[in-house]
């Protein structure tokens, strides 16, 4: 994964992304049923739907992570041009690997 050099924050003063714990934490509880269910043999059908149901949670957190980025960092980035190129840059990287 390329690291982009913050430009708009401090590093005190990135988003709290701390209410996404909990769903990261359920997020790690279905990885972890779904390698019991390999483990145990489980109907491919089953596991897949596990898979899917925790590919869409992870969604669910990276979305939220996401807009608080846009509602924070990039919008702070706007009162400085060479900031505000550089995080819309950022961001049509990011929209590229998705």
């Amino acid at each position: 994964m390329k690291k982009t050099k913050n430009v708009c924050c401090a590093r005190n003063s990135y988003p709290d992304h701390g209410g996404e714990t909990a769903s990261v934490n359920r997020i790690i509880g279905q990885i972890q049923g779904v390698k019991k269910m390999i483990e145990e043999r489980r109907y491919c059908m089953d596991i897949l739907t596990q898979l899917k149901a925790a590919r869409a949670a992870i969604k669910k957190v990276e979305s939220n992570i996401f807009s608080a980025h846009l509602d924070s960092c990039v919008a702070n980035s706007f009162a400085d041009e060479k900031d505000k190129k550089t995080k819309l840059a950022e961001i049509k990287d990011y929209m590229a690997r998705i």
